[in-house]
């Protein structure tokens, strides 16, 4: 499949990305010690929602458009809200919804000053785009290399603590073969990070795959690693549809994050859901 971000900007997928994204990093917030994010398929960084890829589509509309104006319970509204704050903060005119921020803005959001981010991006336009976002920023580099490279380029980090964001187009037939090679190298070096992985739910074939190389990978650390498997559907998915249900893995998720996401997701099937209420599963990989 293609999915170039720019068409895709702040859809479902993006929504449920974005949020485990935030509560990872809060969660890493919460050690005064410093932490480097590395987006390893970083994209523009910023997206114009008036411009003519995202109105293409207008995902966005059943997107973020819609939890923005969603109303959440007492115990969700907390957990939702400082994501919903770091989109507001990129769309001040009158709170009318203009723009949306790629994950390397939405991470730069929550750096403290001893923390780091590392974005790769080779496609020209996005990476002319994203340095021009991040300009003058000490704290983020954007790196000119491939995000395959990457990986095992600069893991581990010197800080010792973060999150990898692997977070390819799926351009390419074999992506999800190259995710799961590029995952356990990677976590080779560095089995005491954080993985934040996202495919989208076509093929229950591949994305199995995918979940079982992911587990067999933390299943042969010492001590193994831990691994949460999410899945999210605004709609049944169909072979030749446009894409209906997303996953994510998280690789030594915080402990927290669970029970986090299990009061999230129930308030988000409604709002997101297409023809319906959505639906999501839950469950851990590994020992």
């Amino acid at each position: 499949m293609n999915y170039r971000h720019a068409f895709h900007a702040g859809n479902f997928a993006d929504v449920i990305k974005h949020i485990v994204l935030v509560r990872i990093l809060l969660y890493l917030q919460e050690k005064d010690a410093a932490f480097r994010v590395i987006d390893t398929h970083a994209g523009a960084g910023i997206y114009d929602l008036a411009g003519e890829e995202a109105q293409r589509g207008g995902e966005w509309l059943t997107g973020i458009a819609r939890i923005l104006q969603a109303r959440f319970s007492e115990s969700a509204l907390p957990l939702i809200t400082p994501y919903l704050d770091i989109v507001r903060s990129f769309n001040p005119m009158g709170g009318q919804l203009a723009a949306y921020p790629g994950s390397p803005l939405i991470a730069r959001a929550l750096l403290r000053p001893q923390d780091r981010l590392t974005a790769c991006e080779v496609e020209p336009g996005a990476r002319k785009a994203l340095i021009e976002a991040l300009r003058r920023d000490t704290q983020a580099r954007v790196v000119d290399l491939d995000g395959w490279m990457a990986l095992p380029a600069f893991v581990p980090p010197k800080e010792r603590r973060g999150l990898v964001l692997i977070d390819p187009p799926y351009e390419q037939k074999d992506e999800f073969e190259r995710v799961a090679e590029g995952f356990t190298g990677a976590f080779a070096k560095w089995p005491t990070g954080s993985y934040l992985l996202w495919y989208p739910a076509k093929s229950r074939r591949a994305t199995d795959e995918l979940a079982r190389r992911v587990a067999q990978a933390i299943a042969g650390a010492r001590p193994p690693g831990k691994c949460l498997r999410l899945e999210f559907s605004v709609a049944p998915q169909t072979s030749d549809g446009s894409l209906t249900s997303t996953g994510l893995l998280v690789v030594n998720p915080p402990w927290t994050l669970a029970g986090e996401l299990k009061t999230i997701l129930t308030e988000l099937e409604k709002p997101l859901g297409q023809g319906g209420a959505g639906r999501f599963r839950l469950e851990s990989l590994g020992p």
